[in-house]
């Protein structure tokens, strides 16, 4: 089993509907993603799946949050931005883009800072 891993960051603004602490107020993170998918098969040259497509689908997919308040946007109105959230959500939108027969997204990986970060993944 091989596992392909990247990293991309965005930076966005939330605040947490219902918290009752300063995270109910609008602030900012410069997050962390981090995506691994699993592969049991390469290509004819020895590739399971090359970066640049990989890249091209996560970048397209966090444009939409990159400088916004994801409290704003329509991905967030019925659960709260949080980074388990956010880290699931990535997590769905990437597996669709992605998945295929020999390619899984295994898990994604959200940072909102240096020393916190959540671990999205289904069974």
């Amino acid at each position: 089993m091989f596992e392909i891993e990247i990293d991309r960051s965005f930076s966005a603004a939330h605040q947490l509907r219902g918290y009752n602490g300063d995270c109910c107020k609008l602030h900012g993170h410069n997050y962390k993603i981090t995506v691994t998918v699993r592969s049991s098969e390469l290509d004819e040259i020895g590739i399971a799946l090359d970066f640049k497509k990989l890249k091209a689908e996560l970048d397209a997919l966090l444009a939409e949050y990159d400088h916004s308040n994801l409290s704003e946007l329509a991905d967030f109105q019925a659960v709260n931005p949080t980074s388990e959230n956010l880290a699931r959500t990535i997590y769905r939108k990437i597996s669709e883009k992605m998945n295929s027969g020999t390619i899984r997204v295994h898990r994604v990986r959200v940072g909102e800072s240096d020393h916190s970060a959540v671990t999205y993944f289904e069974d």
